[in-house]
C-alpha cells in the first residue's frame, strides 16, 4: 500500500520560511511523478511544484525563486522549501505521487488533482502579516 505522510506545516509570519516533508512509502515504481498541491477552503486544489524520478522539477511562476521542491530517494521523502512567505489565508498543502505520468508530462501546469492516485492527508500552513 502506498502511503504519503506530510509534516512541517504550521504558522509563520510574512517573510518567514517553512519546510514541508512528505514521506512516501510502499511504492515499487521505477519511475514516478510527485507533486505539491495547495488548497484554500472552498477553492480547487492546485498543483504548484513537481519532481520526477529523473530529478526534473517544475515550479509555478507565482512561487518561483521562493519555493523549491526536492526529494531524498534514500529516505523516500519529498520536500518543499518555502522562503519569503507572503500573507495568505490558511491553506492546506498536499503531497501527491504516482507511477505516471510520463516524465515530460510531470509538470505543475500539466497535472491536476486527477493525475495522482496517491495523496497525503494534507497539512495546514498559515502566513500572517
Amino acid at each position: 500500500e502506498v502511503t504519503l505522510v506530510e509534516s512541517g506545516g504550521g504558522s509563520v509570519h510574512a517573510g518567514g520560511s517553512l519546510t514541508l516533508s512528505c514521506v512516501v512509502s510502499g511504492y515499487r515504481w521505477q519511475s514516478w511523478c510527485m507533486a505539491w498541491f495547495r488548497q484554500v477552503p472552498g477553492k480547487r486544489r492546485e498543483a504548484f511544484a513537481t519532481i520526477n524520478d529523473d530529478e526534473m522539477t517544475t515550479i509555478a511562476d507565482s512561487v518561483k525563486g521562493r519555493f523549491a521542491v526536492s526529494q531524498d530517494n534514500a529516505k523516500k521523502t519529498l520536500y518543499l522549501q518555502m522562503n519569503d512567505l507572503t500573507p495568505e489565508a490558511p491553506a492546506n498543502y498536499y503531497c501527491a505521487a504516482d507511477g505516471w505520468p510520463p516524465r515530460d508530462e510531470c509538470g505543475w501546469n500539466t497535472t491536476t488533482y486527477m493525475t495522482f492516485g496517491y495523496w497525503g492527508r494534507g497539512i495546514q500552513v498559515t502566513v500572517s502579516s
